[in-house]
């Protein structure tokens, strides 16, 4: 088993479902690659503006300051890499609605602090390994008309994969394995949902498009 295919397989056993077919087929058509690059370039933003705010509410714990600015860096970083891709491509960088799917997790986290904390990084966690388990699973299907995308979606894999892992162990140490499984069950559950039900937008982390 390579390096990769032990991500996978941590990533498909975090998450509570694999992405449903019907969003694959559509994010795969060569018609919606302008907005999946769009919106996907909004997500790496707001991955950094996600570390960013850790960052500042959190100043007394120097573990979670050292990630966060290192995950911030990268999803800068991939932030501008998707932008490149999309200008290669002439794709204007318009305003899009954003997904319910952060929303909807984000809305069951705590008010509460140190739950707060917590739930914010178990939210974290799935995103990015929701993300890693999208880019993995789009990449041969985009493979056949454009290369480019799924080789840079491919190279994606190692970084997202090792975001949720931190995400996951700064949780972890703070509460420990005990208490981070049981909170993981509840927000499982609606990740699922969020996932698995009909969306009327196509995102990147939309559930599956009715339009």
């Amino acid at each position: 088993m390579t390096k990769d295919d032990k991500i996978i397989a941590a990533i498909d056993a975090f998450l509570p479902c694999p992405t449903p077919q019907a969003w694959l087929d559509h994010a795969a058509h060569p018609d919606n690659i302008k907005l999946l690059l769009i919106d996907h370039a909004n997500c790496e933003k707001k991955a950094a503006a996600t570390a960013m705010s850790l960052i500042w509410r959190y100043t007394d714990q120097p573990d979670l300051l050292q990630k966060m600015s290192q995950l911030a860096r990268e999803e800068l970083l991939h932030f501008e890499q998707v932008c490149g891709l999309m200008q290669a491509r002439g794709v204007a960088y318009e305003e899009v609605t954003a997904a319910r799917y952060a929303a909807g997790l984000r809305a069951v986290c705590s008010k509460h602090e140190p739950q707060r904390l917590v739930d914010t990084l178990l939210v974290g966690a799935l995103v990015e390994a929701r993300s890693c388990e999208r880019f993995h699973v789009l990449a041969p299907r985009i493979e056949g008309f454009d290369s480019e995308l799924a080789k840079y979606y491919r190279s994606l894999l190692r970084a997202e994969g090792r975001h949720f892992e931190d995400y996951l162990a700064l949780a972890v140490d703070r509460v420990g394995e005990e208490q981070v499984r049981v909170r993981l069950d509840d927000l499982r559950a609606i990740e699922r949902d969020l996932i698995e039900s009909p969306d009327s937008e196509f995102r990147f982390h939309s559930g599956p498009f009715v339009g």
